[in-house]
């Protein structure tokens, strides 16, 4: 057994990475972060988990890609936003569309 496994995870012990933002983005992030009473790396690792959780639930349930050229402008960027959206959102969308087109 490596000794890597009998370390409990914490600050020290856990992966590094540096990262290069924008100008204005690690403001914006400090903001939102405080906003959801998180610290700055708590709030950047959410957002990386619901990103990789979307991208690959998206993967499995959709086929369709932004690049498909069967998409005009206007569905890219509803797509786009779609996929921005938290699942309950999404849900919560998809339900208001599906009453819409019931009543008509």
């Amino acid at each position: 057994m490596s000794l890597k496994k009998n370390i409990a995870y914490s600050s020290r012990t856990a992966d590094k990475f540096v990262l290069r933002l924008p100008d204005g983005m690690r403001d914006r992030i400090a903001q939102v972060a405080r906003d959801q009473h998180r610290s700055m790396n708590s709030e950047i690792i959410a957002r990386l988990q619901h990103s990789l959780q979307s991208d690959s639930h998206t993967l499995e349930t959709d086929p369709v890609r932004l690049d498909s050229p069967e998409l005009s402008q206007h569905e890219r960027e509803l797509l786009v936003r779609f996929r921005l959206l938290a699942q309950r959102q999404q849900n919560a969308l998809l339900s208001l569309i599906a009453d819409d087109t019931q009543t008509s």
